[in-house]
């Protein structure tokens, strides 16, 4: 999933602060499972807001809802009643849902409530490590199940660097080495032809990146006529 932290209230504050009318918009998507951007965390976030704009003698309206998904045009759509005169909005979801919410409401300035970090895998409750950065080009195949992109510092997409020790990472030592695991899985699957294979560097040039699914394309294309 896509994990996100809370961006500080200073910084919500100063974003809404010459504005008349806002929405707190959250997103039913990652940010409600990690619970930083759900109905919830609205609800909270629009109430602590309302309290300030009074101390400071503000004249603040806050609307707040929660769309199903940011990131898809139909739920958007459906914040259309709440979003309706206002000229600011918090958004609590990821960057991409901040985005669409700011393309389909322009003339409202969008600003994000939540900060994006990483897409996680759930370690316990509570704990998220990263485990990819949607690089396009997926080589796990190749390395025992374990991404060197994301579970690495450095990104070594060839093995380990020198500095690695007691099969922790160099840059943080209570992150494990994740050429070490790659290097166990393969003796332990008797799978050593893979990681003997030089990897060429990623054509990052793919980025920014866009995906067209075919079968949906094809489908609607068809309606259409």
């Amino acid at each position: 999933m896509i994990v996100a932290k809370p961006k500080s209230l200073e910084y919500i504050k100063k974003r809404i602060k010459n504005h008349k009318k806002i929405a707190v918009v959250g997103c039913g998507g990652c940010v409600t499972v990690r619970p930083v951007g759900g109905e919830k965390q609205v609800a909270e976030l629009a109430s602590v807001l309302r309290i300030w704009a009074k101390k400071e003698g503000l004249n603040l309206e806050i609307e707040e809802d929660t769309a199903l998904r940011q990131c898809e045009p139909e739920f958007i759509d459906e914040l259309s009643d709440k979003m309706k005169g206002c000229d600011a909005a918090i958004s609590l979801a990821c960057g991409v849902g901040a985005q669409c919410l700011a393309e389909r409401y322009s003339d409202v300035k969008v600003s994000p409530g939540v900060d994006a970090v990483f897409m996680g895998a759930t370690i316990e409750p509570g704990l998220y490590w990263e485990r990819c950065v949607g690089c396009g080009d997926c080589i796990i195949g190749e390395t025992g199940g374990y991404c060197p992109v994301s579970r690495c510092a450095k990104s070594l997409l060839n093995g380990p660097c020198g500095g690695s020790q007691g099969g922790k990472c160099e840059v943080d030592p209570n992150t494990p080495c994740v050429w070490e695991q790659i290097y166990k899985r393969s003796e332990e699957s008797g799978d050593r032809d893979a990681i003997d294979k030089f990897v060429p560097p990623k054509d990052w040039s793919i980025r920014p990146s866009r995906l067209t699914l075919e079968h949906v394309r094809v489908k609607t294309e068809g309606r259409a006529t």
